[in-house]
């Protein structure tokens, strides 16, 4: 027989924690791996059980009192981690312990709560692959192939995993169960644990001859191409789903999904927060002075808007209904139009004689309202 762990080290605490403390790394690693959330998983299942029964003992003050004088000596380290009694005749079963920690429906009692059942039909995993998309083809919407590797129903044995002719048959250990129950007398009471069978794996059933193409699993996995619908006004970092297209189910169960995770690349015009778009558009002293039409980027395309006289660097105009199409739904986001005065850094003798000489004939009060608000503030500050 193996060694046991220290149900100290199982759980993740030190011989110094608190009841609480225990129960509640307890909780966060039962969870973890449970095997409802760990199908297949053999060593999931391992700890699940080793975490129940070190759990069992330490929670217990009389058991965990025993384990820490003498160890695993103390509490009888050959019990299992399914159903236990102990001591006097008095039984205890972990499941109604997970039950009454987790909720009902968490744990392995066949009475007060639902026990992991091998055999039960589950659905398949879920494929999940990363699309990378443009602005534009998140923006306008588009389609994308791509390659996945799903397990799928074998064709030979249509998923019995049995060969040709052949069918699974009743495990006799079990006969059917899928669980073993056995008792052992101990010097302070009867140990009783109920364990999946190791004969059928907790299945119920045993096949004889396996199928020669999936050796038995019932599922092989196969090469596809997949063409996923990219909907218009689809953002960084949302997912998409395709139905059934994931692994097969096990035991009669539905297919998983695939799940795209969508990506967008940066653009170097557009900046999007959900479907509003800003687009930073530069325009001369000239045209922010007089006023004058310019032609800006949109989502449609190019378009025309008019600058307004007397425009301001950093003020943002709104096109409203001009922005990226709501998903699914009907409507659009608004587009933003941000100014910036681009200052000339060369000017020739002519052209800066005539630039000083309007900028001479501009009356600071008229035309400059920052400007003189600045000024009259730093004659109140400075005297």
């Amino acid at each position: 027989m193996a060694e046991k762990r220290d149900y100290y080290e199982v759980i993740g605490v030190d011989r110094n924690a608190t009841d609480d403390q225990i129960k509640a790394e307890y909780r966060k690693k039962a969870k973890k791996y449970h095997p409802d959330l760990n199908p297949d998983d053999k060593d999931a299942e391992v700890k699940f059980k080793e975490l129940g029964e070190a759990y069992e003992i330490l929670s217990d003050k009389e058991k965990k009192a025993r384990y820490d004088q003498f160890g695993h000596a103390g509490v009888d380290p050959s019990y299992g981690a399914g159903r236990s009694a102990y001591g006097g005749g008095f039984s205890m079963d972990l499941g109604d312990l997970f039950g009454s920690i987790f909720g009902a429906g968490f744990g392995g009692s066949t009475q007060s709560s639902r026990r992991y059942n091998p055999s039960a039909p589950r659905k398949g995993n879920d494929i999940h692959v990363s699309i990378p998309l443009s602005f534009m083809e998140a923006v306008k919407g588009t389609k994308k192939t791509v390659n996945i590797s799903p397990y799928e129903e074998c064709d030979v044995c249509k998923g019995s995993g049995a060969a040709p002719g052949t069918s699974p048959v009743l495990c006799p250990d079990c006969r059917g169960t899928g669980y073993v129950t056995v008792q052992r007398p101990m010097p302070f009471g009867t140990v009783q644990s109920t364990n999946p069978c190791g004969r059928c794996s907790g299945k119920g059933k045993i096949i004889e001859k396996v199928c020669p193409k999936c050796s038995g699993q019932g599922r092989t996995k196969q090469n596809r191409r997949i063409e996923i619908t990219i909907p218009a006004g689809i953002d960084d970092d949302q997912n998409l789903s395709v139905n059934g297209r994931g692994d097969a189910g096990l035991n009669g169960g539905p297919p998983g999904n695939v799940i795209a995770i969508i990506t967008v690349r940066p653009d170097s015009l557009f900046l999007r927060n959900r479907y509003d778009v800003t687009v930073n558009t530069p325009i001369t002293f000239a045209q922010a002075t007089l006023g004058a039409k310019v032609i800006i980027p949109s989502i449609d395309g190019k378009t025309e808007f008019n600058i307004p006289a007397g425009t301001q660097s950093g003020d943002t105009f709104r096109l409203k209904g001009k922005g990226i199409p709501f998903v699914n739904g009907r409507g659009r986001g608004d587009q933003y139009v941000k100014v910036e005065i681009e200052v000339p850094k060369k000017l020739s003798r002519e052209q800066r004689q005539a630039l000083e000489q309007l900028d001479s004939t501009l009356v600071i009060d008229k035309n400059y309202e920052k400007r003189k608000s600045f000024e009259d503030r730093l004659k109140r500050e400075f005297r």
